[in-house]
């Protein structure tokens, strides 16, 4: 690598870096904006995809080189790694009193409804596909079209933008294609299940489904209204000096290292382990095991390091607070420049069943998500539990989380805290399934992995119902 190809690979992210400047500023001042809660990573990497050559670029000379476009494409993929690498550091090191307290039947409940819904999603992906090869041959859909469904609703941006380098490996040709794809359902996702959990908030509270709050009667409308939110949440940033949260604890003396610096050399360090494991099962040819990512063996060798880490009893080093905030960083850029690099024309040919895949994903994960958690949380906070769910499935943890804080503003039930629980068991369970469903995924047929979706849709589902049953009884 040449000084000019580092130069120019700093001015292209000087360009990111300013796109994430106006979608700060325009989550700041466009309500529509806010309403929705978008990212500024989201928002900046719209007004990218305009000025790029795939939009401006047919009209003017002037937009971003197509080599920065490239530069953009490949991020994210790169970024994952260590995205993926860092999830388990700090994970479980340290015990709460409030955890404690928790009925773990209910936390396995809540994240075998996720996961049963999330894999429900993907089947929903994959039935599109096969519809859509029997009716039209010639709209040429690919054998892994439907799994972007799952990684942009259920994953969010973040996974959504990881796509492209997942499926490259697997020797997907149109892997540009299908990480736009995914974008784009992530996108869809994250606006229409702000606006449908809204419109499911209005209705509850109408018909008193809601634990929290009841009927709210504005002075200027007959309507029902639901709990203001924080205008800070809504705008992004918090101007209360006092009030603003820490980053993190400072585990180490900047005389020797900085903390910022010391989580993200055990993160690189780990994403290098995780390639020479790779690089050697694949010199043994060793089938199932030579398809995975680079980002599962990151996973699964930071999760060794937790126990050892754990052993030695060096928990202090870590602070996962900290952990959490450059895996939010390396997302920003990595959503950034994946909606910026968009193959609007490539998406444009599969644009019929990507909307028909979405309006049978919003459909699903609601009957899913809403009917189990009335089933197995009856008069439990049901509706706060499957809210939280629903965002979650639809956008990003915060989706849910921001969905839940409209109908339970100051978090007094227990949804929160045994779904944030739930959802952390992802990537321990993660480390079992996703295995073997990539190796279907890199391998299989549209038809194949469908059918390894639905199956093990129903295991959650088991599981769901076996842990209602095991709490019920005790």
């Amino acid at each position: 690598m040449t000084s000019q190809l580092l130069t120019e690979l700093l001015q292209s992210l000087s360009l990111l870096s300013l796109l994430l400047l106006i979608g700060v500023l325009l989550r700041a001042k466009v309500k529509l904006f806010q309403t929705l809660y978008l990212p500024a990573s989201v928002i900046g990497g719209f007004i990218g995809l305009l000025i790029s050559p795939e939009i401006l670029g047919r009209f003017s000379k002037i937009s971003i080189p197509i080599e920065w476009i490239k530069t953009y494409s490949l991020l994210p993929g790169i970024l994952s790694i260590p995205i993926f690498a860092a999830i388990p550091l700090g994970m479980f090191l340290t015990e709460s009193k409030s955890i404690k307290s928790l009925y773990p039947a209910k936390v396995l409940i809540a994240f075998a409804i996720f996961q049963c819904a999330s894999m429900f999603q993907s089947a929903v992906g994959y039935s599109v596909n096969i519809i859509f090869s029997k009716i039209d041959p010639q709209i040429n859909m690919y054998r892994t079209f439907g799994y972007e469904l799952s990684a942009g609703f259920a994953g969010g941006h973040g996974l959504a933008a990881a796509t492209g380098k997942l499926l490259e490996g697997f020797g997907i040709e149109k892997w540009e294609t299908a990480q736009g794809v995914a974008l784009t359902t992530a996108t869809i996702g994250l606006v229409g299940g702000m606006l449908f959990g809204i419109i499911f908030i209005n209705i509850a509270v109408r018909n008193n489904k809601t634990n929290v709050i009841k009927k709210i009667v504005n002075e200027n409308e007959e309507n029902c209204n639901i709990h203001k939110i924080d205008n800070n949440m809504k705008a992004g940033y918090n101007k209360d000096i006092n009030k603003q949260a820490s980053l993190g604890r400072e585990t180490f003396l900047s005389s020797s290292i900085e903390t910022i610096s010391f989580h993200l050399a055990v993160i690189f360090t780990v994403c290098g382990a995780a390639y020479i494991v790779l690089n050697f099962i694949k010199k043994l040819g060793i089938a199932g095991l030579d398809v995975l990512p680079v980002w599962t063996y990151s996973m699964i060798i930071m999760f060794a390091l937790n126990i050892i880490i754990k052993k030695l009893k060096l928990a202090w080093m870590v602070d996962a607070k900290i952990k959490s905030k450059i895996i939010g960083t390396f997302s920003d850029f990595a959503i950034v420049s994946a909606i910026t690099s968009l193959p609007i024309k490539a998406i444009m040919h599969y644009i019929a069943p990507i909307i028909v895949m979405c309006i049978a994903g919003f459909t699903a994960t609601y009957l899913i998500v809403f009917i189990l958690h009335n089933i197995l949380f009856k008069n439990d906070y049901a509706f706060e539990r499957a809210v939280i769910s629903w965002g979650t499935l639809t956008g990003v943890l915060i989706t849910g989380m921001t969905l839940l804080k409209i109908c339970d503003p100051e978090y007094k039930s227990p949804a929160l805290t045994e779904f944030s629980l739930g959802f952390s068991l992802m990537s321990v369970t993660g480390l079992l399934i996703v295995p073997i469903l990539n190796t279907v995924l890199a391998k299989g047929s549209a038809l194949d992995n469908l059918i390894t979706a639905l199956i093990t849709s129903a295991v959650y589902l088991a599981i769901a119902f076996t842990a209602y049953l095991i709490h019920k009884k005790s």
